[in-house]
């Protein structure tokens, strides 16, 4: 349990919503995706399944999901079936897909968990795989303001791992497009909103007052991940001021 990354533990507990900006910024981007029945789409890392369902009732040509853990693969090979819907248990910074072979490309809550030059593979695999001015979006956790100290930075983003268990590089908004600009993508939308994962209001909208009982409950429960959380919220709180959900949705040139 000590070991167990933020995200896995809050799923654990049963919160199927897991991203910074929430349901309605995960919805907004794939609103903004247009996805339709001629497209190839691909997840990176698509954990629970959560946007991928969101993603499948536009009805794509093709869904393939590349996920690196195990667990998570089986699970979510459970849940999205049929033709052309495929899990592939892969690493996004080395995907084996074809290159030109996806029309669409989106991943959420995983740059941030990276350095930077893992950050650039990643995205340079999105440019890849993408067809000629084909879409890419992100859904990832900001440092805010762009001028924010390098000295402030580099202690958030410290604090962060220790409690998410993850080496947690966050981005302002900024340099998380520059990123991809410098990968070959134009900036089409960019969406920011605030990092409210663990409020009460927030969570309710994302899971719906049921599940945020059942949620309740289980940490109440569970002293353990009662701990972590807690701790995780601490920290979240102690750096409301400096953090935020962005959504970028970019095109390959």
């Amino acid at each position: 349990m000590e070991t167990l990354q933020g995200h896995w533990v809050l799923a654990k507990m049963g919160k199927k919503v897991l991203r910074p900006g929430g349901r309605e910024l995960t919805q907004k981007l794939i609103n903004g995706l247009k996805i339709n029945s001629k497209d190839d789409i691909v997840e990176f890392a698509p954990g629970l399944g959560f946007t991928a369902s969101l993603a499948l009732k536009n009805n794509p040509k093709s869904y393939t999901g590349i996920e690196l853990n195990e667990k998570a693969a089986s699970i979510l090979r459970k849940k999205i079936t049929g033709e052309n819907r495929q899990i592939i248990l892969d690493n996004a910074a080395k995907s084996t897909l074809k290159s030109s072979s996806a029309n669409k490309v989106f991943g959420e809550a995983m740059l941030s968990m990276q350095n930077d030059s893992r950050k650039s593979q990643i995205i340079n695999q999105a440019h890849r795989i993408l067809k000629k001015d084909g879409f890419y979006s992100i859904h990832e956790l900001c440092l805010v303001p762009n001028d924010i100290p390098k000295q402030l930075k580099q202690k958030i983003q410290k604090d962060l791992s220790r409690v998410i268990k993850v080496n947690a590089r966050p981005l302002t908004v900024d340099e998380w497009r520059t990123l991809l600009k410098k990968e070959g993508f134009e900036i089409v939308n960019t969406y920011t909103y605030p990092m409210h994962l663990l409020k009460p209001q927030r969570i309710i909208s994302d899971e719906g007052v049921f599940r945020t009982l059942k949620i309740a409950f289980n940490i109440l429960t569970h002293p353990k991940e009662r701990g972590i959380i807690l701790s995780m919220r601490k920290i979240f709180k102690k750096y409301q001021n400096y953090l935020n959900a962005v959504g970028i949705i970019a095109k390959k040139k």
